[in-house]
């Protein structure tokens, strides 16, 4: 059995931060569940272009509002407590929170921790054997 609590993550090197973002990476590859588990808060009045052409992604909102766009089709869905979407076609998308937003994000394949987002916002395949 794994227990972790978000505190436990604060300020170690599974605290990623970034200037629009920041991502706890609860649960890793290292764990080798075949999924990872991260928090992520989304800072108000930020633009995030993100493509994971490598992985899927499940991203279940738990506070704050704003709006992610599928950046194929233009299609703009309103983000509140509760919802999800899915990047299940490895869609290329634009999140814009309006509020703080925290989300629980699963990634398949599991990410390692080790990921940087390129130019594209794809994070590389990266696997705890590499």
């Amino acid at each position: 059995m794994i227990v972790r609590s978000l505190s436990d993550i604060e300020d170690t090197d599974d605290d990623i931060k970034s200037e629009n973002w920041r991502s706890k990476r609860i649960i890793l590859a290292r764990e080798k569940l075949g999924f990872s588990v991260h928090e992520t808060t989304l800072y108000a009045g930020t633009v995030s272009d993100f493509w994971y052409a490598n992985h899927i992604e499940a991203v279940f909102i738990t506070q704050g509002e704003g709006e992610v766009e599928n950046k194929e089709t233009g299609e703009v869905f309103q983000l509140k407590p509760g919802t999800i979407y899915v990047l299940n076609n490895h869609d290329k998308h634009q999140v814009r929170p309006k509020t703080e937003i925290k989300c629980v994000c699963v990634f398949n394949p599991p990410v390692t921790g080790r990921e940087t987002h390129d130019e594209n916002g794809v994070y590389p395949l990266i696997t705890e054997d590499d």
